[in-house]
């Protein structure tokens, strides 16, 4: 057994509920192998938790038991797994859904992974190397849980020279796999990078655009990616959408969710350019939307420019002010951790103020229902969306 000392605070804040081992908490340097299980003992040598040794961002493992007597091994991972499956039985008889988060990381006691079921298609994706040492033994402890399972893919989402392919076991998915999500068909990719060709945390988003915000609305959804978005609003009956995405890849991708769902792409406007870009174009054009959704990744960069959320949203935000019509909703939303809401919504005041125009926030979204978090780990419940009125 590999018994480690761990400081007072190190050890108050784990058994507080926290899922981290963070490289402070250690009393004094020890080994740290990546995926080596470690008990945690606090300086009065009592038993505080067992964990695993894996670096991912700034902590140094992740917990997994605070039962002395329980071991890591395959039944200690049946036993996750199975959980996970329990509080997930909604979605598995959900006939208008058949793609979700079936583990989401620590929020299911298993910091630094995630998995995904596409369809009967679970993709794995492991954030550290501690993590991926536990491989085989997880994958064994997963096909024991779920033996109906079709195939296994993996994304690694750390460094490491030479990746391993994506697909792992069971039978190969089509490509495209074809989901359904809320009814809309939507097509996926499991074997391409590290995207999969749909953002699974905006279920609930995509939802009420549907139900409430796009019947008989011009939308514009910028940074579209592969236009899931404009697709649920069309299906919804929005009168005309444009989706703006700088990759070239979003032209193909976005006429392909069109296609699926019989619709026709040459009703509706597909843009391959920088999203201010387009805010100029329509601006000259005297174009106003609507609904404007936003949704940029928390950082990118181009040949000419970067956008990163901390800097450029309010800008953003401004921008798509001026493209809104009076009474129109803006859906602004950002994926960073490292940004709370009450920094999010001075944005949104502060870009308002600064165009002279008033608003109101009718509705906010976090993770949807199968991304479950911790409550003692705020950086896991990362998603953050705000539909904004904007009243003149």
């Amino acid at each position: 057994m590999n018994k480690v000392k761990i400081r007072k605070i190190g050890a108050q804040r784990i058994l507080s509920g926290s899922p981290v081992i963070e490289p402070l908490d250690f009393a004094k340097k020890v080994e740290r192998t990546e995926g080596t299980i470690v008990s945690l003992f606090d300086q009065a040598n009592q038993f505080v938790a067992k964990g695993y040794i894996g670096a991912e961002s700034k902590h140094a493992g992740w917990i997994l038991t605070k039962d002395q007597t329980e071991e890591i091994d395959t039944d200690f991972f049946v036993r996750v797994f199975k959980r996970a499956k329990g509080n997930r039985q909604a979605f598995e008889l959900n006939e208008d859904t058949n793609a979700y988060r079936f583990l989401n990381a620590e929020g299911d006691g298993l910091g630094g992974l995630t998995i995904d079921n596409y369809a009967g298609f679970y993709v794995f994706s492991w954030y550290n190397e501690g993590i991926y040492k536990w491989k085989d033994t997880i994958i064994e402890a997963f096909t024991k849980s779920v033996p109906d399972f079709k195939g296994i893919y993996q994304k690694i989402r750390f460094s490491m020279e030479e990746k391993p392919e994506d697909f792992v076991t069971g039978k190969k998915a089509e490509t495209p796999l074809i989901i359904k999500e809320n009814g809309i068909k939507y097509a996926v990719y499991l074997n391409e990078g590290q995207m999969t060709g749909i953002f699974l945390d905006q279920r609930n988003v995509r939802r009420k655009i549907m139900e409430e915000y796009a019947v008989g609305k011009t939308f514009l959804n910028t940074f579209s990616y592969t236009g899931a978005f404009s697709v649920a609003a069309a299906m919804a009956g929005a009168t005309q959408t444009t989706s703006v995405d700088l990759a070239n890849r979003s032209l193909e991708r976005t006429t392909e969710q069109f296609e699926v769902n019989g619709l026709d792409p040459a009703d509706h406007f597909i843009r391959v350019m920088d999203v201010f870009d387009y805010f100029n174009y329509a601006k000259r054009h005297k174009m106003t939307f609507d609904v404007v959704v936003l949704d940029p990744p928390t950082f990118a960069r181009s040949k000419k420019k970067t956008f990163s959320v901390e800097k450029d949203y309010v800008k953003l935000i401004e921008e798509a002010i001026q493209v809104t019509e009076k009474d129109g909703v803006i859906i602004a939303s950002t994926n960073s951790w490292k940004l709370k809401s009450e920094t999010f919504e001075s944005f949104i005041e502060e870009a308002f103020h600064n165009q002279n125009a008033r608003y109101e926030i009718e509705e906010q979204f976090s993770l949807p229902e199968d991304f479950r978090t911790n409550p003692y780990y705020s950086y896991g419940d990362y998603l953050k969306v705000m539909f904004i009125r904007k009243l003149s």
